[in-house]
């Protein structure tokens, strides 16, 4: 755990070397911890794969990040079987499924078994508002990204890049394997204005996703 100073208000929190289960588990006993006991002064928590970044309403006396240090280097980790689980139904028509099928050597149902028996953690959000990197992807699912991207990729595509499968949020370009698209919305700026919904965003780091198949 390495705490330390990020610009004139921020505190960048430092936790792992590599991206796997551990850190994603203390990655979540973090952000648990932060909300559970937010710092005096705390505007902001972004979580990345191996970091945190606090954003702070002023600089952060050195008694307070001493407290930090010490506060985050107890918190527990939050193991993958704790998180939210959401159960996202896709239909596996994507334009790239048979080409990606083709390329991979497998059959097209070889594809959506692979990709929909699996419960995948949502590593890190980013790219566009709320898109979600997902993983582990099955090593037989492994394909580097499309050389030419695209210049649109509608809202509620599911596609595949390298090692992460993933989930449009909005209409963006973008070059991942489009194997299948969903319904349900993963970002949503009215829902941040809705009664109960605290968040635009419907998944979290850390949250699970389940595909499931939808009937033809």
């Amino acid at each position: 755990m390495d705490v330390q100073r990020f610009g004139p208000s921020g505190v960048l929190v430092r936790f792992a070397e590599v991206l796997d289960g551990a850190s994603l588990a203390r990655c979540r006993g973090l952000v648990r911890w932060l909300d559970d006991h937010p710092p005096e002064g705390l505007v902001d928590c972004i979580p990345a794969c191996d970091a945190l970044l606090l954003e702070f309403s002023g600089p952060v006396p050195e008694s307070q990040l001493g407290h930090l240090r010490r506060a985050l280097g107890e918190a527990p980790p939050l193991p993958p079987e704790e998180a939210a689980l959401h159960r996202v139904p896709v239909s596996y028509d994507g334009p790239d499924l048979a080409e990606f099928a083709e390329r991979k050597g497998l059959s097209v149902d070889d594809v959506i078994t692979l990709h929909s028996g699996v419960i995948y953690s949502v590593y890190v959000v980013g790219f566009s508002p709320g898109f979600p990197y997902l993983g582990p992807l099955d090593e037989r699912l492994h394909l580097p990204r499309r050389s030419s991207p695209r210049l649109r990729v509608p809202a509620g595509s599911v596609g595949i890049g390298g090692e992460h499968t993933g989930i449009y949020s909005i209409a963006s370009p973008g070059g991942w394997w489009l194997i299948g698209r969903t319904e349900t919305p993963i970002f949503s700026a009215d829902r941040a204005r809705g009664a109960g919904e605290p968040s635009a965003f419907l998944l979290r780091p850390g949250d699970r996703v389940g595909f499931e198949p939808a009937a033809p």
